[in-house]
């Protein structure tokens, strides 16, 4: 066996042409060098800030204040220990493959492939999901005179793909700037609210007291606390996704981790802030079916005011910010998935630009179609929730089996609490993918069958024409090779 895997990585390079030839991957190149540690904490947090302008609010619809800030709390722990282990995988693996390649490694082609389906799916539906909020405030704030989502969604799609493919430096400069105005704006409105806060109306949802539990502060019950996990996970939901952009990073061996560490401070800061400020300032049971809940947090009985249309703008920049990241993570992972073999390697073609340019444009016509033909963007959200959590269970089992497995891996940076950390996110993970079926069923069954749909397309296509010259393919058949080596 190591002497066939060897075989396959060193002999006589094949017609340029094939799959393992040099011009396979010279027409799949990434401009690499283009992202610095500042770029890619911008893209943790633009992944992000959306989630704090609106749909965390729901959670308090299901679990109460206490129920949410536990739920809270849990996930921003899970995110922390799943932040931690992948800047160690980073490290180890600085490709375009993120997830994938970690899970590639660690769980064989099976692993790799369910890890990067789940990411996709959430990649390819968040974005989908949130043009159609981003449709929805143009129509409220009554921008451009448009009274209908679907000319909003393809100038959204059409204007920020084309950005991407002008460059990837180009675009994460445009997403750190909007991401600024976002995060400034956030922190304007906790100023704001902060004036008006009262602590009483932290717990002022009506008691169920049929629940088990049921208190004040846990209105729901305790299984109040599972429900609300979902919506805990949008304070940190996509920050996961920054190792996608290690391919074109500055030293992604020493950015990566900093960025991702940055990254979920500032995040736990603001979901904290927004949290407290716009709950005190009107009371749960008055924004836990909003769906701008921090313009109602700032008008009351008096009405819209200058910070509250602020906000509201403000809330737009926070949606575009991440609706722009996340087209940018789907294309990496799309791109990687494809160099690879595992979905068809035409995706994976790049421009002059060094852009993947279908890998760009075909995701963006699948988000387009579904938020013109649905206009459900909450039912897209909890699916991509599902595909995020499933992807979240692997990455950090990967981490755990290349522990045990690979100890004395090169390891320039070295996850605090070892695999001691992975398993609090494994096990967190495990129990928010449960939650998902207590908050929307049929999203979760929708995910299912997707999932379904492409393990087919593997399991009788595409995983005997992988491709042994892509990054995360030749890593770990070395790792087979030295393997098979040392036990014989």
């Amino acid at each position: 066996m190591a002497d066939d895997n060897r075989a396959r990585l060193t002999a006589v390079p094949p017609s340029p042409g094939s799959p393992d030839g040099d011009d396979y991957l010279k027409r799949r190149t990434l401009r690499r060098g283009s992202a610095g540690w500042l770029l890619l904490t911008g893209l943790g947090v633009a992944y992000v800030v959306s989630g704090d302008f609106s749909g965390w609010n729901v959670g308090l619809a299901k679990g109460g204040f206490g129920g949410l800030a536990i739920a809270t709390v849990l996930m921003g722990t899970m995110y922390a220990c799943l932040v931690f282990s992948l800047a160690e995988l980073s490290t180890i693996l600085p490709t375009a493959g993120g997830g994938y390649g970690f899970a590639r490694r660690a769980l064989g082609p099976w692993g790799g492939f369910l890890t990067g389906t789940a990411i996709l799916i959430e990649y390819i539906l968040a974005p989908a999901a949130i043009v159609i909020f981003i449709g929805d405030y143009v129509e409220s704030l009554g921008l451009f005179g448009l009274t209908s989502g679907w000319p909003v969604y393809l100038g959204c799609f059409v204007v920020f793909i084309g950005v991407h493919l002008w460059g990837v430096g180009e675009a994460l400069r445009f997403s750190l700037v909007v991401t600024a105005i976002a995060v400034t704006a956030l922190l304007i409105f906790a100023v704001g609210a902060f004036t008006g806060f009262e602590a009483g109306g932290l717990d002022d949802i009506p008691v169920d007291a049929s629940a088990f539990g049921s208190n004040s502060w846990l209105p729901l019950g305790v299984l109040g606390i599972w429900a609300a996990f979902p919506f805990g996970m949008w304070f940190f939901l996509g920050v996961e996704g920054v190792p996608l952009a290690a391919e074109e990073a500055k030293d992604p061996v020493r950015s990566m981790p900093r960025a991702l560490s940055i990254s979920m401070a500032v995040l736990a800061a603001l979901a904290l802030i927004t949290f407290f400020a716009a709950t005190g300032a009107q009371g749960a049971d008055a924004i836990k079916s909003a769906g701008n809940p921090l313009v109602v947090a700032l008008e009351g009985e008096d009405g819209p005011t200058a910070l509250s249309r602020f906000v509201n703008y403000a809330g737009l920049a926070g949606l575009v910010a991440s609706f722009f990241s996340l087209i940018y993570a789907g294309s990496r992972q799309l791109f990687a998935l494809s160099r690879a073999g595992y979905l068809p390697r035409f995706l994976s073609l790049t421009s002059r630009r060094k852009a993947p340019y279908l890998g760009l444009v075909i995701p963006g016509a699948i988000g387009f179609g579904l938020a013109a033909l649905t206009g459900d963007g909450a039912r897209m959200l909890n699916i991509a929730v599902f595909g995020a959590t499933i992807s979240y269970a692997l990455m950090a089992l990967s981490h755990i089996v290349l522990r045990r497995r690979e100890p004395h891996l090169e390891r320039p940076y070295r996850t605090p609490g070892g695999v001691l950390t992975s398993s609090v996110a494994f096990v967190l993970a495990l129990s928010a993918l449960v939650a998902t079926f207590l908050v929307d069923r049929e999203a979760a069954f929708i995910a299912l069958a997707v999932y379904a749909v492409a393990l087919g397309y593997f399991a009788l296509y595409s995983r005997r024409r992988l491709v042994a010259s892509a990054p995360e393919e030749e890593f770990a058949a070395l790792a087979e090779a030295e393997a098979e080596l040392a036990r014989g």
